[in-house]
Protein backbone atom coordinates (compact mmCIF):
# COMPACT_ATOMS: atom_id res chain seq x y z
CA UNK A 1 0.00 0.00 0.00
CA UNK A 2 1.55 3.28 -0.98
CA UNK A 3 1.78 6.19 2.12
CA UNK A 4 -0.99 8.26 2.56
CA UNK A 5 0.10 11.65 1.55
CA UNK A 6 -0.63 15.40 1.06
CA UNK A 7 -4.55 16.28 1.07
CA UNK A 8 -4.99 13.03 1.47
CA UNK A 9 -3.50 12.37 4.77
CA UNK A 10 -5.02 15.16 6.25
CA UNK A 11 -8.78 13.98 5.43
CA UNK A 12 -7.34 11.02 7.18
CA UNK A 13 -6.82 13.03 10.55
CA UNK A 14 -9.69 14.65 10.29
CA UNK A 15 -11.45 11.31 10.01
CA UNK A 16 -9.61 10.10 12.69
CA UNK A 17 -10.17 12.99 15.08
CA UNK A 18 -13.90 13.95 14.91
CA UNK A 19 -13.20 17.20 16.64
CA UNK A 20 -10.43 18.14 14.39
CA UNK A 21 -6.95 18.82 14.74
CA UNK A 22 -7.64 20.49 18.30
CA UNK A 23 -8.62 17.02 19.66
CA UNK A 24 -5.01 16.01 19.14
CA UNK A 25 -4.35 17.84 22.36
CA UNK A 26 -6.79 16.40 24.58
CA UNK A 27 -5.94 13.60 27.00
CA UNK A 28 -7.35 10.66 28.09
CA UNK A 29 -10.03 11.04 30.47
CA UNK A 30 -9.20 11.03 34.07
CA UNK A 31 -11.12 12.10 37.63
CA UNK A 32 -11.35 15.40 37.53
CA UNK A 33 -8.79 17.36 39.38
CA UNK A 34 -7.92 20.94 39.93
CA UNK A 35 -9.04 23.37 36.44
CA UNK A 36 -6.11 25.64 35.25
CA UNK A 37 -6.13 28.34 32.90
CA UNK A 38 -2.64 28.89 30.73
CA UNK A 39 -2.13 32.52 29.33
CA UNK A 40 -0.14 32.34 26.60
CA UNK A 41 1.41 35.42 24.31
CA UNK A 42 2.57 34.36 21.19
CA UNK A 43 4.87 31.45 20.28
CA UNK A 44 8.49 32.22 20.79
CA UNK A 45 10.59 33.56 23.24
CA UNK A 46 11.69 36.54 21.57
CA UNK A 47 8.36 37.93 20.42
CA UNK A 48 5.67 35.60 22.41
CA UNK A 49 5.53 32.68 24.82
CA UNK A 50 8.62 30.80 25.64
CA UNK A 51 7.52 27.58 24.23
CA UNK A 52 10.03 25.65 27.33
CA UNK A 53 8.24 26.96 30.03
CA UNK A 54 4.35 26.91 28.52
CA UNK A 55 5.35 22.69 27.64
CA UNK A 56 6.95 22.40 31.01
CA UNK A 57 3.89 23.58 32.72
CA UNK A 58 1.77 21.21 30.63
CA UNK A 59 3.68 18.87 31.44
CA UNK A 60 3.99 19.10 35.58
CA UNK A 61 -0.50 20.08 35.46
CA UNK A 62 -0.71 17.24 33.58
CA UNK A 63 0.79 15.22 36.08
CA UNK A 64 -0.50 16.79 38.69
CA UNK A 65 -3.98 15.83 37.48
CA UNK A 66 -5.15 19.32 36.44
CA UNK A 67 -7.97 19.66 33.87
CA UNK A 68 -6.14 22.59 31.47
CA UNK A 69 -7.59 25.31 29.28
CA UNK A 70 -5.27 27.62 27.00
CA UNK A 71 -6.18 31.45 26.86
CA UNK A 72 -4.49 34.31 24.68
CA UNK A 73 -5.73 37.59 23.67
CA UNK A 74 -6.61 38.33 20.77
CA UNK A 75 -4.26 41.19 19.89
CA UNK A 76 -1.53 41.84 17.20
CA UNK A 77 1.74 41.41 18.09
CA UNK A 78 4.36 44.46 19.06
CA UNK A 79 6.04 43.09 16.77
CA UNK A 80 7.50 40.21 15.29
CA UNK A 81 11.37 38.77 15.49
CA UNK A 82 13.38 36.33 12.99
CA UNK A 83 14.53 33.98 15.64
CA UNK A 84 17.11 32.73 13.77
CA UNK A 85 18.82 36.24 13.60
CA UNK A 86 17.43 37.63 16.87
CA UNK A 87 16.09 40.81 14.81
CA UNK A 88 13.00 42.32 14.18
CA UNK A 89 11.09 41.34 11.58
CA UNK A 90 10.04 44.34 10.14
CA UNK A 91 7.63 43.40 7.29
CA UNK A 92 5.73 40.96 9.08
CA UNK A 93 2.71 40.98 11.78
CA UNK A 94 1.08 38.66 13.53
CA UNK A 95 -1.94 38.08 16.33
CA UNK A 96 -1.49 36.61 19.65
CA UNK A 97 -4.18 34.59 19.95
CA UNK A 98 -3.35 32.94 16.70
CA UNK A 99 -0.18 32.33 17.34
CA UNK A 100 -0.36 30.83 20.87
CA UNK A 101 -2.55 27.96 19.21
CA UNK A 102 0.66 27.15 17.84
CA UNK A 103 1.53 25.67 21.50
CA UNK A 104 -1.83 24.87 22.28
CA UNK A 105 -2.32 22.49 19.63
CA UNK A 106 -5.18 24.68 17.89
CA UNK A 107 -7.02 24.32 21.59
CA UNK A 108 -7.16 28.05 22.49
CA UNK A 109 -9.79 30.50 23.58
CA UNK A 110 -9.97 34.52 23.78
CA UNK A 111 -8.43 35.61 27.22
CA UNK A 112 -11.77 38.13 27.11
CA UNK A 113 -14.35 34.11 27.92
CA UNK A 114 -11.39 33.44 30.47
CA UNK A 115 -13.50 33.90 33.96
CA UNK A 116 -12.83 32.73 37.26
CA UNK A 117 -16.05 30.40 37.65
CA UNK A 118 -14.51 28.18 35.15
CA UNK A 119 -11.04 27.67 36.61
CA UNK A 120 -10.05 27.29 39.71
CA UNK A 121 -6.48 28.74 39.31
CA UNK A 122 -4.61 30.60 36.13
CA UNK A 123 -0.31 30.48 35.17
CA UNK A 124 1.10 32.48 33.29
CA UNK A 125 4.55 31.31 31.55
CA UNK A 126 7.11 33.46 30.67
CA UNK A 127 9.23 34.72 27.42
CA UNK A 128 9.29 38.40 26.08
CA UNK A 129 5.51 38.14 24.89
CA UNK A 130 4.71 39.00 28.47
CA UNK A 131 6.30 41.82 28.70
CA UNK A 132 5.61 43.12 24.79
CA UNK A 133 2.18 41.71 24.27
CA UNK A 134 0.65 41.39 27.64
CA UNK A 135 2.09 44.31 28.88
CA UNK A 136 4.60 47.33 27.41
CA UNK A 137 7.14 46.33 30.66
CA UNK A 138 9.60 45.49 27.76
CA UNK A 139 9.30 49.51 26.35
CA UNK A 140 8.20 50.94 29.40
CA UNK A 141 9.60 49.69 32.39
CA UNK A 142 7.54 50.79 35.77
CA UNK A 143 5.46 52.89 33.81
CA UNK A 144 4.32 50.10 31.85
CA UNK A 145 0.66 49.57 30.98
CA UNK A 146 -0.87 45.92 31.74
CA UNK A 147 -3.58 44.09 28.34
CA UNK A 148 -6.75 44.89 29.99
CA UNK A 149 -7.67 41.50 29.56
CA UNK A 150 -5.38 40.23 31.44
CA UNK A 151 -5.19 43.17 34.48
CA UNK A 152 -9.12 42.10 34.69
CA UNK A 153 -8.09 38.37 35.10
CA UNK A 154 -5.09 38.87 37.57
CA UNK A 155 -7.45 41.14 39.72
CA UNK A 156 -10.61 38.68 39.21
CA UNK A 157 -8.37 35.70 40.78
CA UNK A 158 -6.99 37.56 43.35
CA UNK A 159 -10.49 38.96 44.67
CA UNK A 160 -11.78 35.39 44.47
CA UNK A 161 -8.87 34.21 46.60
CA UNK A 162 -8.01 31.51 43.56
CA UNK A 163 -3.92 31.19 42.93
CA UNK A 164 -2.01 32.74 40.75
CA UNK A 165 1.06 31.29 38.91
CA UNK A 166 4.57 32.61 36.85
CA UNK A 167 7.26 32.56 36.25
CA UNK A 168 10.24 34.12 34.08
CA UNK A 169 9.18 37.76 33.36
CA UNK A 170 5.59 37.59 33.99
CA UNK A 171 6.22 38.13 37.65
CA UNK A 172 6.02 41.98 36.48
CA UNK A 173 2.27 41.45 35.47
CA UNK A 174 1.39 40.70 39.19
CA UNK A 175 3.72 43.78 41.00
CA UNK A 176 2.03 46.15 38.75
CA UNK A 177 -1.94 44.95 39.05
CA UNK A 178 -1.50 43.86 42.48
CA UNK A 179 0.20 46.13 44.69
CA UNK A 180 2.38 44.67 47.65
CA UNK A 181 2.68 41.14 45.82
CA UNK A 182 5.85 39.21 46.58
CA UNK A 183 7.39 38.00 43.61
CA UNK A 184 10.63 36.19 42.23
CA UNK A 185 12.63 36.38 39.19
CA UNK A 186 15.70 34.97 41.10
CA UNK A 187 18.64 36.69 41.96
CA UNK A 188 19.20 40.95 42.18
CA UNK A 189 22.86 40.56 41.33
CA UNK A 190 24.32 39.42 37.51
CA UNK A 191 26.61 37.02 38.92
CA UNK A 192 29.10 36.92 36.04
CA UNK A 193 26.01 36.37 33.54
CA UNK A 194 24.14 33.68 35.82
CA UNK A 195 21.49 36.15 36.09
CA UNK A 196 21.73 38.09 33.25
CA UNK A 197 18.12 40.20 33.63
CA UNK A 198 18.71 40.78 37.48
CA UNK A 199 17.80 44.16 37.15
CA UNK A 200 14.02 42.93 36.76
CA UNK A 201 14.34 42.76 40.77
CA UNK A 202 14.49 46.49 40.92
CA UNK A 203 12.07 47.39 38.27
CA UNK A 204 9.45 45.23 40.36
CA UNK A 205 10.29 47.10 43.43
CA UNK A 206 9.37 49.95 41.74
CA UNK A 207 6.49 48.85 40.67
CA UNK A 208 5.14 48.13 44.20
CA UNK A 209 6.20 44.86 44.73
CA UNK A 210 8.16 43.37 46.80
CA UNK A 211 11.60 40.88 45.42
CA UNK A 212 12.07 37.82 47.03
CA UNK A 213 15.59 36.11 46.28
CA UNK A 214 15.20 32.30 45.39
CA UNK A 215 17.05 29.77 43.55
CA UNK A 216 15.98 28.77 39.56
CA UNK A 217 14.99 25.41 41.42
CA UNK A 218 12.83 26.97 43.86
CA UNK A 219 9.13 28.57 43.99
CA UNK A 220 8.28 31.62 46.09
CA UNK A 221 4.72 31.24 47.56
CA UNK A 222 3.03 34.31 48.73
CA UNK A 223 0.41 32.70 50.91
CA UNK A 224 -1.63 35.90 51.23
CA UNK A 225 -2.36 36.99 47.82
CA UNK A 226 -1.70 33.70 46.38
CA UNK A 227 1.13 34.16 43.88
CA UNK A 228 3.05 31.79 43.41
CA UNK A 229 6.33 32.51 41.11
CA UNK A 230 9.45 30.70 40.06
CA UNK A 231 12.60 32.57 37.71
CA UNK A 232 13.21 29.89 34.68
CA UNK A 233 14.71 31.63 31.96
CA UNK A 234 15.49 34.44 33.88
CA UNK A 235 18.94 32.46 35.05
CA UNK A 236 21.25 31.19 32.87
CA UNK A 237 21.32 27.63 33.58
CA UNK A 238 20.87 23.67 32.29
CA UNK A 239 17.12 22.95 30.83
CA UNK A 240 16.37 20.38 33.81
CA UNK A 241 16.79 22.74 36.27
CA UNK A 242 14.11 25.29 34.89
CA UNK A 243 11.99 22.48 34.46
CA UNK A 244 12.53 21.52 38.21
CA UNK A 245 11.78 25.24 39.29
CA UNK A 246 8.38 25.30 37.20
CA UNK A 247 7.71 22.30 38.38
CA UNK A 248 7.95 23.83 42.40
CA UNK A 249 5.48 26.53 40.93
CA UNK A 250 2.64 24.34 39.32
CA UNK A 251 3.11 22.27 42.52
CA UNK A 252 2.10 25.79 44.55
CA UNK A 253 -0.41 26.56 42.52
CA UNK A 254 -2.36 23.14 42.70
CA UNK A 255 -2.05 22.80 46.79
CA UNK A 256 -3.23 26.37 46.65
CA UNK A 257 -6.35 25.20 45.09
CA UNK A 258 -7.21 22.56 47.64
CA UNK A 259 -7.94 19.89 45.23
Amino acid sequence: MLPVRGPALCSALRRAAPCGFASFHCSARRPRGARVAVVLSGCGVYDGTEIHEASAILVHLSRGGAEVQMYAPDVPQMHVVDHSKGQPAEAESRNVLVESARIARGKITNLAKLTTVDHDAVIFPGGFGAAKNLSTFAVDGKDCKVNREVERVLKDFHKAGKPIGLCCISPVLAAKVLSGAEVTVGHEEEEGGKWPYAGTAGAIKELGGKHCVKEVTEAHVDTKNKVVTTPAFMCETELHNIFDGIGAMVKNVLKLTGK
